[in-house]
């Protein structure tokens, strides 16, 4: 489906405008892998030590079962719209909405947040070190970033792909430097955290028990949350029914041969006391190792984290806004979100949106709290799991006429992502359990009787729900349109 609905004339998105290889990189970019180890990292080996490398790869087994789910989708129903038409058409318009909303919110509470990590590393990198403690400054610059980034997404797809290629490529090197050199340091004994020599232990998930490991899926989950923006653009991508899967699924496998790298590297390099002790510095963490590892080549990391949060800044836009443009000419929003560009063939309208909610989200809460603004991002966790789980469970019940016609298909189609629903449904419940913990946010206050992370998310669904009953009563076309169920 490429038409905007309003009409046979009516402009479409552009259909190969990237190939297999663009794909890969945006999916890639879209999980900001430098930003997402430099901030899950310190946190991961406070809760399991060594064990750190061993959660990521345990955080990817429920990636690449629903990484395999969406390729399954995607060859049935290349829609942009990814788990808002899928779970549509298998679950309902109810849940299919709501699925919808959740990937488009989760760009909007994120985007600001990226934009200004883009913003401080790069700040960094190039010696205004001072610039980032002026909060007027990184404000200003971060949302300089977003309009900038939105209008490369509405100025083309095929823009958008070759400044992603540029920005992976940076980032990659600079990374691969870094893990280099922490590694044979830590390995050497050079270290001035002392270094420790990595073992195949490491990658033992269970090392530190299952409450420990628990809490460090959870944060492995959001390091790898992203590499969906592939499939979105599965309208514009040449091989349609096959490319944007296979870059969906290849992008998991990429992510984790580079978190298990990097991992390893860091927890050789800074040992896990250093580690634990600064996990509150978040992203802070690789600017401080930088300089330890690298001396006056301290610049690399920044870059890497600068390069790879700008990356993503653009990233995140693709899916809410291609989301965006799927509900609307299904009419499930209004119909103003189904507009294509004439001249770029992308879609403005929902672009600029994203952009702008985004924004005023950033900037709202970034005014009232900075604090609250780290609460939001944390309570990602929950919307993400979410829509995960739908597709998963959509994939199975889609391709339900399907599953007993051979092995592969009762195992690909049905068992994998039933398995990867589960997993995710589980830790969607325990995020909700841990942040209803008021003490471990960032705000530290309790909201309503909870944790703020958990009354934001809970709140940004709630209010989801609202819109879609207002929208129902207001246009009912989307409730009323047919369904069809992937025949058997």
């Amino acid at each position: 489906m490429t038409t905007t609905g309003t009409g046979s004339q009516a402009p479409t998105l552009r259909p190969d405008a990237v190939g297999f290889l663009d794909t890969l990189v945006i999916g890639l970019a879209a999980t900001s892998p430098a930003y997402s180890l430099a901030a899950v990292l310190g946190p991961i080996v406070a809760l399991v030590g060594v064990h750190a490398p061993g959660v990521l790869l345990a955080s990817f087994v429920p990636m690449l079962l629903i990484a395999g789910a969406f390729a399954a989708l995607n060859r049935a129903d290349p829609d942009c719209g990814t788990t808002f038409s899928w779970v549509t058409r298998a679950l309902g318009p109810w849940a299919g909405w709501l699925g919808g909303w959740a990937i488009a919110m989760t760009g909007v509470l994120v985007l600001g947040s990226l934009a200004e990590v883009g913003v401080r590393f790069t700040l960094l990198a190039v010696g205004l070190d001072g610039w980032t403690e002026s909060t007027p400054v990184v404000l200003a610059l971060s949302v300089l970033l977003v309009v900038v980034m939105a209008a490369i997404c509405v100025r083309g797809t095929e823009l958008s792909a070759r400044l992603q290629n540029g920005l992976i490529v940076a980032q990659t090197v600079a990374l691969a430097v870094f893990a280099i050199v922490a590694l044979v340091r830590g390995i050497r004994g050079t270290s001035p955290f002392g270094g420790l020599t990595p073992e195949w232990s490491w990658l033992d998930p269970f090392g530190s028990g299952g409450a420990a490991l628990t809490g460090g899926l959870l944060l492995g989950v959001f390091a790898y949350w992203g590499w969906e923006s592939a499939i979105n653009l599965t309208e514009e991508t040449r091989d349609p029914l096959s490319a944007p899967g296979r870059a969906g699924v290849w992008s998991t496998v990429v992510l984790l041969v580079t978190y298990l790298g990097v991992a390893t590297a860091v927890v050789a390099f800074a040992g896990t006391e250093w580690l634990a002790g600064n996990a509150d510095e978040e992203e802070a963490v690789f600017a401080l190792l930088s300089t330890q590892a690298l001396g006056g080549w301290d610049w690399v990391v920044l870059v890497a984290v600068a390069t790879s949060a700008i990356a993503s800044t653009q990233t995140t836009i693709i899916p809410a806004s291609r989301t965006g443009l799927s509900m609307a000419r299904r009419a499930a929003l209004p119909r103003r979100f189904a507009s294509i560009s004439p001249a770029h063939r992308t879609p403005d309208v929902s672009t600029w949106w994203v952009a702008g909610i985004g924004v005023a989200w950033y900037v709202g809460v970034g005014l009232v709290s900075e604090n609250a603004l780290f609460d939001s991002i944390t309570g990602l966790s929950l919307l993400i799991a979410l829509y995960y789980a739908l597709t998963g469970l959509a994939c199975a019940v889609y391709f339900r006429r399907q599953l007993l016609s051979s092995v592969r298909n009762f195992l690909l189609l049905g068992v994998g992502p039933l398995t990867g629903a589960v997993m995710l449904a589980w830790l969607l419940v325990l995020s909700v359990r841990d942040l209803a913990d008021a003490e471990s946010s960032y705000t530290g206050q309790a909201w309503l009787g909870v944790g703020p992370p958990l009354v934001i998310g809970i709140g940004v669904m709630a209010t989801g729900a609202g819109l879609m009953l207002w929208w129902r009563r207001r246009d009912a076309t989307f409730w009323r349109e047919r369904r069809s169920v992937y025949p058997g």
